[in-house]
């Protein structure tokens, strides 16, 4: 089962996961599991992605992601997100883990700094989702979206998506303009009905 919070629950889920981590030292909730991780760590490794490479978490949450890449080795390591709350937690979670070096900002993906450019790898588990249920204009803030990749993302760079709320054919047609597909990365299964299907969409694009 998934589901995507609006902006302002967001901030409220992570001021008490702030909370909770100051109280008990738990990071809260891996968006999409520990699996979906290291999914992203096997398919890094396969590709042997140079351990220098710049890499940006969009919508990093409680960083938890970062701190996985930074231990696999990973030295280049920018997370953003536009919740002050979940930056403040994933900082917490960053000095905890002894990880200084991991970079985190408050910003808002869909207008982003200048400063945020020449990426070879994004990553995104739920953020897309999140920005597409936006009940306020939803088919400009996707359009957006993609235009943000491309300033941030160099040409022949990485783009990793998780997704619950797309299919492959649908994730192929928003970022069909400017993307090639490179790969599906393989996700749970469910039957329903007699019919299997992907609860969770994984895949691998590189800017053109």
């Amino acid at each position: 089962f998934c589901f995507v919070l609006s902006g302002s629950s967001w901030d409220a889920a992570y001021e008490r996961e702030l909370q909770t981590f100051e109280d008990i030292g738990d990071a809260g909730e891996v968006w999409f599991g520990e699996e979906s991780m290291e999914r992203i760590l096997r398919w890094l490794e396969k590709q042997k992605v140079p351990f220098d490479s710049s890499v940006l978490d969009i919508g990093t949450g409680n960083g938890v992601l970062l701190v996985e890449l930074a231990k696999a080795g990973y030295v280049n390591l920018t997370g953003i997100d536009y919740s002050a709350s979940a930056i403040q937690l994933s900082e917490k979670v960053r000095e905890k883990e002894g990880m200084p070096n991991i970079k985190l900002k408050v910003e808002d993906f869909l207008a982003p700094s200048a400063e945020l450019s020449g990426f070879e790898v994004c990553i995104d588990k739920g953020t897309f989702d999140a920005i597409s249920l936006n009940p306020d204009d939803a088919v400009g803030k996707r359009k957006q979206y993609v235009r943000s990749l491309c300033s941030v993302l160099k040409p022949e760079g990485f783009f990793l998506i998780t997704s619950c709320n797309w299919t492959k054919e649908e994730l192929l047609n928003e970022f069909g303009e400017g993307f090639d597909i490179l790969e599906e990365l393989p996700t749970p299964k469910f039957c329903f009905g007699g019919r299997i299907g992907n609860s969770v969409t994984a895949l691998v694009f590189q800017r053109k």
